[in-house]
């Protein structure tokens, strides 16, 4: 069964209020809010787990896996600012400002050249 849901930003903002909201519950057998208990260390662990997974999944072209990995990647990361206390919003502002520029191409140096 194939659900179509909300396409717009409605669903990071809704995740991200969730997310909040676990953050000072102790509700038993929420995995968001073990992560809160367990700390930034376990967060960023975490961050980088799925972050891994997602690259792999999209190094073997694997459609269904680089959307299950990305979602697992971007819900970590949430986490991870819901955390650090950044909001939302300052990631969007900061998206905003750089789709805004005429020309984003990085100005690469030696050390870049390889990747």
């Amino acid at each position: 069964m194939h659900i179509m849901a909300n396409t717009d930003s409605k669903v990071f903002d809704d995740l991200f209020k969730t997310i909040n909201e676990r953050k000072g519950e102790k509700i038993e057998g929420s995995y968001t809010c073990y992560l809160f208990e367990q700390g930034i260390d376990k967060i960023l662990k975490k961050v980088g787990e799925e972050a891994a997974e997602t690259i792999i999944a999209a190094k073997n072209g694997e459609k269904d896996k680089i959307v299950l990995e990305s979602c697992d990647l971007i819900y970590h990361l949430l986490v991870m600012l819901a955390e650090r206390e950044v909001p939302l919003a300052d990631v969007y502002n900061e998206l905003y400002i750089r789709e805004q520029k005429q020309s984003n191409l990085k100005v690469f140096k030696k050390t870049d050249k390889n990747t």
